[in-house]
């Protein structure tokens, strides 16, 4: 089999590739710079959708970027041996559809329409699609939500812990590449889009809480009651749609994801290797 992949060197691609490698097959994976060729993995160089070289027939395409470039690649592509498609959306999709932020929104509504524009070129090419919309997402120390942090609060020793009821599921970046290899071998996930969320939910407090216990630094805590927070949403008006989350359940359902992939994701319980950039397959920088 021949897969090509957009995104090898993202967090997700960099635990993918090992495991496309260790099941024999040969990669095509693009990326926006110049990359020197591996046994079993051809880097190719182009950039989504306009700037793309030519690709010879695959037996699947995996995409961890933006869904609408990726779709109006497809559109224009040759997908006459129609191949399977996977793509990662996120769960923002369906967790801002109600923010009362017009920006969060909106976010929803493009994740929502680029989800919609893939299932309908695969369809009218006959290819078997299947998209993952997974949670927030840790574990290469490339995300830029909890890495952040981490780092921050690593550089000047203090580490801010706002106050949250809000359920937290994050998931690890290697869950998600077994789940992608689980569809390359499961036909009924065609057609179907599968949250996927970490193996624990826990209070965004809680959640931050263990961030900070996995650094490999101690620093101090610095609590942000909730009434701070709430002063923050009304006198900061970038950060109202950030803090309100902290109170409201950002989680998937993996029920889907289990019976159909057998995939049960791992619990929260990071380290210290979570925040540091990971080196996979590739020279370390992050992809298309």
């Amino acid at each position: 089999m021949t897969v090509l992949v957009f995104g090898g060197s993202s967090q997700i691609g960099r635990f993918l590739l090992p495991r496309l490698l260790a099941r024999g097959e040969r990669v095509l994976a693009l990326s926006r710079h110049e990359r020197a060729g591996q046994a079993s993995v051809q880097w190719l160089r182009g950039e989504l959708p306009d700037h793309m070289p030519v690709i010879e027939p695959v037996s699947a395409i995996i995409s961890f970027g933006p869904l609408g470039g990726f779709a109006t690649w497809l559109e224009r592509a040759d997908l006459s041996t129609q191949p399977r498609v996977i793509a990662t959306s996120s769960m923002s999709a369906q967790t801002k559809r109600d923010s009362d932020v017009p920006a969060e929104r909106a976010i929803s509504q493009q994740l929502q329409a680029g989800e919609n524009a893939l299932a309908d070129v695969c369809t009218r090419h006959g290819c078997p699609w299947t998209v993952l919309r997974p949670t927030l997402i840790y574990g290469a120390g490339l995300d830029k939500s909890l890495t952040p942090i981490a780092r921050r609060a690593m550089r000047l020793r203090l580490f801010p812990l706002p106050a949250g009821r809000g359920l937290r599921q994050p998931v690890h970046a290697e869950d998600i590449a077994q789940a992608v290899v689980a569809v390359l071998d499961q036909p009924e996930a065609a057609g179907r889009v599968l949250s996927i969320g970490g193996g624990e939910r826990l209070p965004a407090g809680d959640m931050f809480a263990r961030v900070r216990a996995s650094l490999p630094v101690t620093t101090v805590p610095l609590p942000l009651p909730s009434w701070l927070l709430r002063l923050g949403r009304r006198a900061v008006p970038r950060l109202r749609g950030p803090l309100t989350r902290l109170e409201v359940d950002l989680i998937a359902d993996n029920s889907e994801l289990n019976r159909l992939l057998g995939v049960t994701p791992r619990p929260f319980r990071p380290d210290a290797g979570c925040w540091v950039a990971q080196r996979g397959t590739g020279n370390g920088e992050p992809g298309t």
